[in-house]
C-alpha cells in the first residue's frame, strides 16, 4: 500500500514538476524557518530580509515591489498597531488591576479558587483587549496573589498564559494570528472568501476555552510545578549569603578608590549596590562615588571570598562594628554611627527585607523584580546586564531564567526575553520601569497611580470599537483606528503615549512575512504542497486531514512565529482542501487555532516566554503540562470545526 502511495505522489510531481520559481521560493523559506528557530537576528529583522529577497527575486518570486510593502498597510498590520493603542488606554485606566484587587479578596488561600480566578481573569479579557498585554498587565497581579495566599506563583503563571491563548480565540481581535489569518484567506480562498467577522468564530472559541479550563482546573493542576517557594524574593533568588554591609575602616586602601574601579578589577570580586554616608543613602551616580573612610556598603560577593575581601582591603562587616558600638558606646552613639540605616541591630547579612529601611529620600533604595519582556531590544545584539544597569542606573542583584538564577560575576550576561531580575533601585527609577514598555515591573504591591475616572470612557471606547465592526457598520481596522483618536481626545492617551504602546517588532513581523504566502501562491509552491499532501490523504478521511493539519501547525508554531506558521500554512490548507473536495473554510480554522494556542514549549508564543522567568520553569515542564492539552485540542477542535461548518 505504501509504495502504491509513493507511486501515486511521484505521479503528481511528474504532471506538476517543480520550477525554478518554486525552487527560490522554498529556499527562501528554509533559510528563514532556520533564522526562525536559532534566532540569530531578532525575528522581525528575519522577516524584513525576506520581505527584502523576495522583491529582489522577483523574477521567480512573483514579488513585486508594491506586493513587498504591502504588509504596512494590510489590513492586519494595521488593525494589530491599533489593538497594541487600545489596549494601552485600558492599562492605564488600572481597570484590570483593581478587578484583580477585588477578586484576589474572596480567593483566599483556596489553591482551587485562586486558578479559577486566574484563568477567569485572563481568558475572556483577552479576547477583547488583546492577549500579550493582558498577561504583562497580570503578571504582577498574579504574584501578589500568590504571596498574600502564600502559594507558589509557579502554580497561577502557566495557566494564565494558556488561558490568555485560549481567550485570544475567542474574537477576531483577541491574537494578531486571528488577524493575519483573516486577510490570507480573504486574499487566497477564492471569490468566495471574505474577512472574518468579530464573532466569525466565538462558538469555538468557546469550545476551546472551555475544555481548556477543565483541563487546566483538573489534570493540569497537578501537572504545573511550584517551582518557586511562597516566600520573598531574596529567598527565592537564593540570596541570604551574598548579600551583606560591610564598613571601610580608616587607612583601608579603597578610600579614595570609585565603584566602578572595584567593579572593573577583577581582585576584590565583590560589587557595590549602594552606599550610606553621614546616615545618607548613596544610590544614583554610584559608579562615579569615591569611598571613602566610614562608608556603609552594600555589597554583594560569596561566602568563599567576603573573608578574602575583609582581610586585603580594610573592610568590616557592620554586624562586627555594631557589636564594637555595643561593647565600647552607649546606644545614642551607635545611633549616630549607623545614621538613618534603619532596623541597624539586624545586619544585612541576614534575611531581613531591604525595602523596610527607614529612610525618607527619594534616593532610598528598595529591591523589587522586573520580567524583561521578549522583544527585537533584547535579541540579536549583547544586551547585558551591564547596559541594563547602565540604561536605568539601577543594580542587578540575580537573574532567574526559567529555573535557573545566576548570581555571580553576571554584568557581562546576555540577557533574553522572559529574564526574571531582583534589582535594587531608587524609587523614582522603579516609578520609571513601571512606565517602560520593555519590562514589567513585578512583585511589588506598590502598583502605579492610575487615573479611575477614565475607566468607563477607555472601556466604553473598546465596546464601541467591537460594537462598530460586529455589527458591519466600519470595517475593525477603521473601527480601531477611529478608537484611537478617540482614546487620544478624551485624555486616556497622550500621543506619545501611543507610539510607545506599539510593540514595533511584531508590526516589522507582520508585514515582513505576509509577501512571504503571496509569493507561495503566485509560484505555485502552495498549490504543490497541496497536491503532495493529498496524495498521502487519500489514506485518511478529510476529518483526519484537518486534524493533521491542526497538529502539523501546533507543532510548527511551538518553533517558530505563530504569524509566520499562519502565513506558510493557510495557502496549503486551502489548496489540500479543495483538491480533497473538503470545506477551505474549515481548515483555514484548524490552521488558525493551532496557530494561537502552542502549549508545548516556551517560545512557542510570546506569552509562554514572559512567564517562563517569573514561574521559575524548565523547558520541560511546558511539554509535560502543554503537550497532553495540544494533543487533547488536536481532537476536539477539528471535532468541533466539523460539527459547525462540516468538513
Amino acid at each position: 500500500m505504501a509504495v502504491a502511495q509513493l507511486g501515486q505522489i511521484a505521479g503528481l510531481l511528474a504532471e506538476s514538476p517543480l520550477t525554478v520559481d518554486m525552487l527560490v521560493v522554498f529556499a527562501i523559506i528554509a533559510v528563514a524557518l532556520v533564522l526562525f528557530v536559532w534566532q540569530p537576528i531578532p525575528i522581525d529583522t528575519t522577516a524584513i530580509a525576506v520581505m527584502v529577497a523576495l522583491i529582489v527575486l522577483e523574477p521567480w518570486t512573483g514579488v513585486t515591489p508594491a506586493d513587498g510593502v504591502s504588509g504596512f498597510s494590510n489590513p492586519a498590520t494595521v488593525t494589530v498597531l491599533a489593538m497594541f493603542v487600545l489596549s494601552e488606554g485600558v492599562r492605564r485606566t488600572g481597570a484590570v488591576q483593581i478587578l484583580t484587587r477585588a477578586i484576589s479578596k474572596y480567593t483566599g488561600d483556596s489553591d482551587l479558587k485562586q486558578l479559577l480566578a486566574v484563568i477567569g481573569l485572563g481568558g475572556p479579557p483577552a479576547g477583547f483587549i488583546n492577549n500579550t498585554p493582558i498577561v504583562a498587565i497580570l503578571i504582577p497581579a498574579v504574584n501578589e496573589i500568590a504571596r498574600k495566599a502564600d502559594t507558589s506563583p509557579s502554580k497561577l503563571l502557566m495557566p494564565l498564559s494558556f488561558a490568555a491563548m485560549m481567550g485570544g480565540t475567542l474574537t477576531l481581535i483577541g491574537t494578531s494570528t486571528n488577524l493575519l489569518a483573516s486577510d490570507v484567506w480573504a486574499r487566497q480562498g477564492g471569490p468566495a472568501a471574505a474577512p472574518f467577522t468579530m464573532f466569525e468564530f466565538t462558538q469555538l472559541g468557546v469550545v476551546v476555552f472551555a475544555v481548556g479550563v477543565v483541563y487546566l482546573l483538573t489534570v493540569g493542576r497537578y501537572l504545573t510545578p511550584a517551582r518557586i517557594s511562597p516566600a520573598g524574593s531574596r529567598e527565592e533568588f537564593g540570596l541570604s549569603e551574598y548579600l551583606t554591609d560591610v564598613v571601610v575602616r580608616e587607612g583601608s586602601p579603597l578610600a579614595g578608590t570609585t565603584v566602578r574601579e572595584i567593579h572593573r578589577t577583577d581582585e576584590f570580586a565583590i560589587e557595590v549596590f549602594q552606599i550610606v554616608r553621614d546616615g545618607h543613602t548613596i544610590a544614583h551616580d554610584l559608579s562615579t562615588q569615591r569611598l571613602q573612610a566610614g562608608d556603609i556598603l552594600a555589597v554583594r560577593t560569596d561566602e568563599d571570598t567576603i573573608q578574602r575581601v575583609l582581610d586585603a582591603d580594610g573592610l568590616d562587616l557592620l554586624a562586627d562594628v555594631i557589636d564594637d558600638i555595643e561593647d565600647e558606646r552607649s546606644a545614642d552613639i551607635r545611633d549616630a554611627v549607623v545614621g538613618d540605616m534603619g532596623d541597624a541591630d539586624r545586619p544585612r547579612d541576614t534575611d531581613a527585607d531591604r525595602d523596610t529601611a527607614a529612610n525618607d529620600s527619594d534616593d532610598e533604595a528598595v529591591m523589587t523584580e522586573v520580567v524583561l519582556l521578549p522583544g527585537s531590544w533584547l535579541s540579536g545584539r549583547a544586551y547585558r546586564i551591564a547596559d541594563f544597569e547602565h540604561q536605568y542606573d539601577l543594580s542587578v542583584l540575580a537573574v532567574r531564567r526559567g529555573s535557573e538564577v545566576i548570581r555571580k560575576r553576571m554584568r557581562d550576561v546576555r540577557l533574553r526575553g522572559g529574564d526574571t531580575l531582583l534589582i535594587q533601585a531608587s524609587g523614582p527609577t522603579v516609578e520609571e520601569l513601571r512606565t517602560a514598555r520593555n519590562v514589567v515591573v513585578s512583585g511589588n504591591d506598590d502598583w502605579e497611580s492610575f487615573d479611575r475616572r477614565k475607566i468607563p470612557i477607555a472601556v466604553g471606547i473598546v465596546g464601541g470599537v467591537v460594537a462598530l465592526a460586529a455589527l458591519d457598520v466600519l470595517p475593525i481596522m477603521v473601527s480601531a483606528l477611529a478608537g484611537i483618536v478617540a482614546m487620544i481626545v478624551t485624555g486616556c492617551l497622550r500621543p506619545a503615549d501611543a507610539y510607545d504602546a506599539v510593540s514595533w517588532d511584531v508590526i516589522f513581523l507582520l508585514a515582513g512575512v505576509i509577501p512571504l504566502g503571496i509569493a507561495m501562491e503566485q509560484s505555485g509552491a502552495a498549490a504543490l504542497l497541496g497536491t503532495m499532501i493529498v496524495g498521502v490523504g487519500d489514506l485518511l478521511p478529510p476529518l483526519a486531514m484537518l486534524g493533521v493539519f491542526y497538529l502539523f501547525t501546533a507543532v510548527l508554531t511551538n518553533v517558530i512565529s505563530n504569524n509566520a506558521s499562519v502565513v506558510l500554512m493557510i495557502p496549503i490548507a486551502i489548496d489540500a482542501a479543495v483538491s480533497l473536495g473538503a470545506n477551505p473554510f474549515s481548515f483555514v480554522l484548524a490552521v488558525t487555532f493551532a496557530a494561537s494556542t502552542a502549549f508545548m514549549t516556551p517560545v512557542g508564543y510570546q506569552t509562554n516566554l514572559m512567564v517562563y522567568g517569573p514561574g521559575g520553569y524548565r523547558f520541560g515542564d511546558f511539554v509535560r503540562v502543554g503537550l497532553p492539552l495540544q494533543l487533547l485540542l488536536t481532537i476536539v477542535t477539528p471535532l468541533a470545526i466539523a460539527y459547525f461548518w462540516g468538513v
